[in-house]
């Protein structure tokens, strides 16, 4: 059976220190039939120099201001030509054999999407988990208890985003969990969860750098709730919130131990 053409978008913007890895761990996936599509938002530094002495894994290079990540993001989809996209931004990286999961899934031409697990890690210790993120099976009204995938393990058949949409802008930090929302809750697409650590996520990312954040981002999926016509009951939400990431750090503490 042929194997999908995965595309997979970087969304980057002054990421020197940690871009090689997250393209390294690209090419280390060996996946025989795919494309990588790197766009960078005019970085000022020496993230390009980073990305154009590893020009040999990227098929497409884009460089020029955008009007944030979800624009960026955007502009990788309209780019893409595989059957399946999937994203992993500039201070991530995959770990071995997750494409080839990713493949294996997709040889159901019914699925239409599919998401796995993920480790926040230290920002200069990727051997040291902080967060050890593990999802499960999508169940309707999910999104109320606060669970949600790990965006940088969500793949999504091409053909998904051409009927149901992209990146809705107006969400300035929480565009991606409103469009997993969107997907799985309003549209109901059919998704599989694969079990196992998929990407592993250096903390200090946009959402987690700041309380302030934190908040702003729970505001609009907030808001995004109420749009998709699910509850949205902001004490609940956020104990269970709470309890979901008391859990993920529980479990990494346990690791260590081990």
């Amino acid at each position: 059976m042929r194997e999908p053409k995965i595309s997979i978008i970087t969304v980057v913007f002054n990421n020197e220190a940690t871009i090689a890895d997250t393209i390294e761990s690209v090419r280390a996936q060996n996946y025989p039939n795919m494309e990588y599509i790197v766009v960078d938002g005019l970085s000022k530094d020496r993230t390009l120099d980073r990305i154009n002495e590893r020009r040999d894994v990227i098929t497409r290079l884009v460089s020029e201001e955008d009007f944030g990540i979800y624009d960026a993001m955007n502009k990788g989809i309209s780019l893409a030509t595989g059957e399946v996209i999937g994203f992993i931004n500039g201070d991530d990286f995959y770990m071995p054999g997750a494409l080839a999961k990713v493949a294996e899934a997709f040889r159901d031409p019914a699925l239409e999407a599919c998401y796995g697990d993920l480790c926040y890690v230290r920002q200069n210790d990727t051997s040291t988990i902080v967060r050890d993120w593990r999802s499960s099976p999508f169940v309707p009204k999910a999104f109320e208890e606060g669970w949600c995938p790990p965006h940088p393990t969500f793949f999504v058949r091409r053909e998904v985003y051409e009927r149901l949409g992209s990146f809705d802008l107006s969400y300035r930090i929480a565009a991606d969990v409103e469009l997993m929302m969107r997907f799985l809750e309003r549209h109901c697409i059919k998704s599989k969860y694969l079990p196992g650590i998929m990407v592993k996520m250096r903390m200090g990312g946009t959402t987690n750098r700041s309380w302030k954040n934190i908040l702003r981002q729970n505001k609009e999926i907030l808001r995004a709730l109420e749009t998709h016509g699910l509850r949205a009951s902001p004490v609940h939400f956020f104990s269970r919130k709470l309890i979901s990431r008391g859990m993920q750090v529980l479990r990494a503490a346990l690791l260590k131990v081990r």
